[in-house]
């Protein structure tokens, strides 16, 4: 029987969980023939496939749209792939217009899209029509894939209902993780940063964007940090919020760390690392992993913070935090207060408003405090959620989801 030959096409290999969910299947999919497009060179993550890449540099959009998408198809031509999966947007769209006639094309999404569109209940005149321009691409050209791959219920409902997406097409396909490789590299050693972990430390990981909500952290961390006076917060991740995350930070007179800027040293209250090769070393030295993202596809980052057994405490937004921390309730429902779920802690979801260092806490951020500061006092109900996140991370084995994807490429 002939090695079938899978086409992997994303827009750029950077700090992301889809790029990392790629890195993933390329390495547990090992009975395939593999290769790997991509459209820039940027690159955080390694993967052990051949990558082709297609550039089309110094040349306006629309021009550069054909380029690609004439080199793609040229490139289909030669590999002849039995299957091209695609990774987030554009590549969708270029995957679905280059479709050959025995191809198989696979879309794989991995956001929420009515809220990344648009965040704000009060949309103007710009972000509707938006919105239906996308709705509209969505439904006529998408429906023309064989396949949708969404990595969690909540995403599968929204471009099912939202976005005209044909649901005998739709498949709900969990991120999977490399648990033992997760747990192996959890305990490599911090060298420099071997200090920070000497007090207690709350962590976060994302880019610095307004869909991860990282301005709200900062401000229940100047709070928190009123009773536990050593206590320190970790961010991971780059992102165009940079300037703004490393200000508020110095306007809560928060001393704060910049990874292209300070030298590492103890004194620091906040610390922004930076994009991490391996994150998992600093998961596993925390108290808490605290996520409070405005919406989600799934948040990959939890699964791999659960591997290391990190308690979570979480936003319950749309979409991916309830199904992880709360599989057997309706992943529907959004709380509006702290929901001790069965392996991790849900909280209500901010709103997309970007705050000052003088505003007052709003009625949410106290509950966030209390709620951490709980688990920050309570040892044993720390420890609970801690023995929680282990056993929930073992649903997500590379080995259990990847069987979930051969059966696609059957």
């Amino acid at each position: 029987m002939q090695t079938q030959r899978i086409l992997f096409l994303i827009k750029v290999l950077a700090g992301g969980g889809a790029e990392r969910v790629l890195v993933n299947l390329c390495k547990g999919l090992k009975d395939y023939d593999k290769r790997l497009v991509i459209f820039k060179k940027e690159k955080k993550y390694e993967v052990d496939v051949k990558e082709i890449l297609i550039s089309a540099p110094f040349l306006i959009n629309f021009v550069k749209f054909l380029v690609r998408l004439y080199k793609l198809k040229k490139i289909k031509k030669t590999l002849n792939p039995t299957c091209t999966i695609s990774f987030l947007e554009p590549a969708n769209f270029y995957n679905v217009l280059s479709k050959t006639q025995k191809e198989k094309i696979i879309l794989s999404f991995r956001n929420y899209y009515s809220l990344r569109l648009n965040p704000k209940k009060k949309q103007d005149i710009f972000k509707k029509i938006k919105l239906k321009l996308y709705a509209k691409v969505f439904s006529l050209l998408y429906n023309k894939a064989d396949y949708f791959v969404a990595l969690s219920k909540g995403v599968a409902k929204d471009l099912i209902e939202n976005f005209g997406l044909d649901p005998k097409k739709m498949k709900v396909i969990y991120n999977p993780i490399f648990y033992e490789e997760i747990q192996e590299l959890s305990r490599e050693d911090l060298s420099e940063y071997e200090g920070i972990f000497n007090s207690p430390v709350i962590l976060n990981a994302g880019r610095l964007r307004r869909q991860k909500g990282q301005w709200y952290l900062l401000r229940i961390f100047k709070a928190l940090k009123e009773k536990h006076k050593d206590l320190k917060l970790v961010i991971l991740g780059e992102g165009r919020l940079k300037d703004y995350l490393v200000g508020l930070s110095q306007e809560l007179e928060l001393r704060t760390f910049v990874w292209d800027r300070d030298k590492v040293l103890e004194i620091f209250d906040v610390y922004f690392l930076g994009f991490q090769k391996n994150p998992f070393k600093f998961m596993a030295r925390s108290k808490l992993f605290v996520f409070p993202s405005l919406w989600e596809g799934l948040g990959n980052v939890i699964l791999e913070a659960m591997a290391c057994g990190v308690p979570i405490v979480s936003s319950d937004c749309r979409s991916g935090p309830r199904e992880i921390l709360a599989p057997n309730t309706d992943f529907n429902y959004q709380t509006d207060k702290p929901e001790f779920a069965e392996y991790g802690i849900l909280m209500p979801v901010f709103e997309l408003k970007y705050k000052s260092a003088d505003e007052p806490l709003e009625e949410k951020e106290k509950m966030w405090v209390e709620v951490i500061d709980k688990l920050l006092i309570d040892e044993k109900l720390r420890k609970h959620y801690a023995e929680k996140s282990k056993q929930r991370a073992e649903d997500f084995r590379i080995e259990k989801i990847l069987k979930e994807w051969e059966n696609l490429l059957k």
